[in-house]
């Protein structure tokens, strides 16, 4: 199975264990982390959704101006903007970063970052919302002439996409959510299930339940699987569990509730990596939970520990389960991006591709 390496760009350095700096519009930041990470070697960096946050397709846009073969993964909250508009959004995007986009359809777990764009539909009826939303899009890419479409979110008359995606695979759909709702929404329309990181048994059981759900689109073997993680690092496994803690107390630090106030998580994603962290500060071998834990944590806040030779081996058994694509950023983004391309992408391709040799199988290129 081939694997793919996702990192993440912002428009701004910080962490959080990095306070932010300088203007939150920072183009030669910009520039500087997705030049990193084409030169690491990763083969695509995500730009995130928040409300607070600037707009992706900005940012993606001018970060596939400063690079050559970097992709680029744009996180899209569906709802905001009607589904014609978007996929045309997409697919000029897409043709004026030579066929570099996919993107990442999230429908938004927290209730109030939706209301701050003034979304009030409910957890269940946002995924709803995003199944159709993803129904008329693909039809609009794939459409050859007019199309009509009504139903219980969107209502559209004699549509007519003139611009298609750059390439004949279109944009890839990835697809990110923990909840039932979720799982039923993305079986159906993603080509990448996108997961947090969890333990090597709870993965296992999730790509089971994906793929079950996808079977009755008869797309159980279609569909591919991300994980994210935060790898930490070290010339030694000492230095790496150092750096861990430092992060989780510098982190700490700057969460602004008190430690005794654990706000609900709503995002049943996030529910779950706060009752693993419940379970212990280190799950398996080293799958560092602990700053999952904080009052303020929120999104991808699970990592690997270790040298890289040690992150590497860890990566390898969350591939044999069917994890062919890993998000992993750090918390030094600069730096994290250009160590992980030294110390864990070279080590975990190669062993891929004797893996795939051993076994007699053709390792394609991902999309």
């Amino acid at each position: 199975m081939p694997v793919e390496f996702i990192g993440a760009l912002g428009s701004r350095e910080g962490s959080e264990s990095l306070p932010p700096s300088g203007p939150v519009i920072d183009p030669a930041y910009v520039a500087a982390i997705a030049r990193a990470h084409e030169y690491a070697g990763f083969d695509k960096a995500l730009v995130g959704y928040h409300s607070s946050q600037p707009d992706g397709f900005q940012v993606i846009a001018y970060a596939a101006q400063h690079t050559e073969r970097l992709k680029y993964l744009l996180a899209h909250r569906p709802g905001f903007l009607p589904p014609t508009i978007a996929a045309r959004n997409l697919a000029s995007l897409d043709h004026f970063s030579k066929g570099r986009l996919s993107v990442h359809i999230i429908t938004g777990g927290d209730d109030a970052d939706q209301q701050r764009d003034g979304d009030f539909l409910s957890h269940d009826e946002r995924y709803a919302r995003t199944d159709e939303f993803l129904d008329v899009v693909k039809t609009f890419w794939a459409s050859a002439g007019p199309f009509d479409h009504e139903g219980t979110y969107f209502k559209i008359r004699n549509s007519l996409a003139a611009l298609k995606p750059f390439g004949p695979s279109g944009i890839p759909i990835y697809f990110g959510g923990s909840s039932e709702a979720a799982l039923e929404v993305g079986a159906k329309h993603a080509d990448v299930y996108a997961m947090w990181g969890e333990s090597l048994e709870e993965v296992r059981e999730t790509i089971a339940r994906v793929r079950a759900a996808a079977a009755k689109w008869n797309r159980a073997d279609r569909i591919r699987f991300s994980l994210s993680l935060r790898p930490v690092i070290g010339r030694t496994e000492a230095e790496a569990w150092s750096r861990a803690e430092y992060i989780y107390e510098t982190a700490k630090s700057l969460s602004a509730p008190a430690p005794a106030i654990v706000h609900p998580a709503q995002s049943v994603g996030m529910q779950r990596l706060r009752a693993a962290a419940g379970r212990g500060a280190v799950l398996d071998k080293r799958l560092w939970t602990k700053l999952a834990s904080l009052p303020n944590a929120r999104g991808s806040t699970t990592g690997l520990v270790g040298t890289g030779e040690q992150i590497a081996e860890a990566l390898l058994e969350y591939h044999k389960l069917g994890i062919t694509a890993f998000l992993i950023r750090g918390f030094d983004p600069i730096q994290d991006a250009l160590a992980y391309g030294r110390e864990i992408l070279p080590r975990v391709r190669e062993a891929v591709a004797q893996r795939d040799e051993a076994f007699g199988v053709v390792t394609a290129e991902v999309a």
